[in-house]
């Protein structure tokens, strides 16, 4: 809170840069739909309570006139900051199950930006493919679905860092597993991850690496979406879960039976926009004005988040923190 072979949602190494813009962009139609915790996820039962999330922690930003000066004068003009949004589960973003807007540090963060730059969100829930084309044809100045930086990513996109995340791992409250440091600790177990993504490709090169050694291999199963996710380890159909770690970890707040254990490999996280956009400059300096006036920490405190701080945002950071 966004995931294929190609490169891993927040928090997950990519391939190496393709040699053209287009076969670039074509992979990353593939990664924005992975991106960590984004996309088109039904939101587990537990955490779909219709006040998750209510308390407002935003509508006091004000526009900060320096910083809005900086804008492209188009957009200043219109004042509307057109923005694509992933909405998955909590607390990245996420669909309320009182039929409210969406909430989510994804959605505090764009809208707490917007009002530093002086302008008004229009926000429309877009799939990754939709995202990554609606932003190279201008239809978005913003694109938000906990998106990794990676290298593969950067040769089409700008990134604006505004949080970090990383691969985490959740276990049943019962189990014996305190902590997993590699992957090799997950010899012998069955593992569930989302179908088609990169945990799913680490894990099959972490099996084949079980074998070399004369140990059991993982039984890896794949689910495409969080609630199967999250059913499947209720059920004791898998043993551990290894996805997203804000994910996993707000989860285990939310759900008594759930018990995260621990990241590893934590990467930069940031709102996109179109390669060369002039407003990926206004955009660092609207979230270093938030971490500075202390409404960062509350929208991070807010969705308990605080690990995923970061001191100082800048424009295209490298892949890990």
């Amino acid at each position: 809170m966004p995931r294929t072979p190609a490169a891993r949602p927040t928090g997950l190494r990519g391939r190496r840069p393709r040699t053209t813009q287009a076969l670039a962009t074509a992979t990353l139609f593939t990664l924005l739909l992975a991106a960590c915790g984004s996309g088109t996820e039904e939101i587990p039962e537990d955490t779909r309570a219709a006040d998750l999330g209510r308390e407002d922690v935003v509508s006091a930003v004000h526009e900060e006139s320096a910083i809005s000066a900086a804008l492209p004068a188009k957009l200043r003009e219109s004042g509307v900051l057109r923005i694509g949004s992933g909405i998955g589960v909590p607390p990245v973003a996420f669909s309320p199950e009182d039929g409210g807007p969406p909430r989510g540090v994804d959605i505090d963060v764009s809208e707490a930006v917007a009002r530093v730059l002086g302008l008004k969100v229009e926000r429309k829930h877009v799939s990754g493919a939709s995202l990554i084309t609606g932003l190279n044809a201008g239809r978005y100045e913003l694109g938000t679905a906990n998106l990794a930086v990676t290298e593969e990513r950067k040769q089409v996109l700008d990134f604006v860092l505004y949080v970090t995340d990383g691969t985490g791992f959740a276990v049943r409250d019962d189990s014996e597993l305190k902590k997993v440091d590699d992957l090799g600790q997950l010899c012998g177990l069955r593992v569930g991850t989302g179908t088609g993504t990169t945990f799913e490709a680490d894990l099959e090169a972490a099996s084949k690496e079980c074998a070399a050694d004369d140990k059991e291999p993982i039984e890896i199963s794949t689910y495409p979406d969080a609630a199967a996710h999250f059913l499947a380890l209720r059920q004791g159909r898998v043993d551990v879960l290894m996805t997203t770690a804000s994910v996993l970890r707000y989860a285990a707040t939310q759900q008594s039976d759930l018990r995260y254990l621990n990241e590893i490999e934590r990467k930069n996280v940031g709102l996109a926009v179109k390669k060369g956009s002039p407003l990926a400059e206004p955009l660092k300096e609207a979230v270093n004005q938030l971490i500075e006036d202390g409404t960062y920490a509350k929208i991070l405190k807010k969705w308990q988040l605080e690990p995923a701080a970061i001191e100082k945002s800048v424009v295209n950071p490298p892949a890990q923190p």
